[in-house]
């Protein structure tokens, strides 16, 4: 959200609006949104908030979304699926971490970080463990709609994001996904 009066002119003008446009998508006053950018007047906190909303509301829209950033092509790996059929299935698709299906359902991910803490810790049973053995938690599934923000929040907590429409998965976003979009 955003923190200071002063911003709302910025605002305005970098989301191509003029005054009477923020007016009416705030519901306030055109005359207000002048005294607010010049200054001469402090909103009640009410009519502030119904103006940093419309500014919000405008920031969402015109928000790279998660459909524009995300890899059509997703590769799984079935819960019972050996350790050795996951290290050959991301060698052969050149990744480091898979969502892991059950039943049509993502139950959880294989990461390769896992794959090796897993080798460490079990060295002589590695070959038997199964993918549900060594997974982690599913990753969080978001919408195509859902914002670049967004996105950026999930990616500090988890390796991936899974983008998903009624229950679909329709593509993936890593932090190397959402680097290469970078220019």
């Amino acid at each position: 959200m955003f923190k200071s009066l002063s911003e709302i002119k910025r605002l305005r003008k970098k989301f191509h609006l003029n005054q009477k446009e923020l007016a009416d998508l705030a519901h306030v006053s055109q005359s207000l949104i002048a005294k607010i950018e010049a200054g001469k007047v402090e909103p009640t906190f009410s009519k502030a908030m119904q103006i940093f909303t419309a500014l919000e509301t405008c920031r969402e829209k015109e928000e790279i979304k998660a459909s524009s950033l995300m890899h059509r092509k997703v590769v799984f790996v079935d819960y019972n699926n050996s350790f050795k059929d996951i290290i050959a299935k991301m060698k052969k698709h050149g990744i480091s971490q898979m969502p892991v299906l059950r039943r049509e359902n993502v139950c959880g991910l294989i990461t390769e970080s896992k794959l090796l803490q897993e080798m460490m810790d079990h060295p002589t049973s590695i070959s038997e463990k199964k993918a549900e053995e060594i997974m982690d938690d599913a990753p969080p599934i978001i919408t195509p709609k859902a914002g670049i923000h967004t996105v950026l929040e999930l990616l500090r907590e988890y390796p991936i994001v899974l983008v998903a429409e009624k229950g679909d998965v329709k593509g993936i976003i890593s932090k190397a996904d959402l680097l290469g979009k970078i220019e």
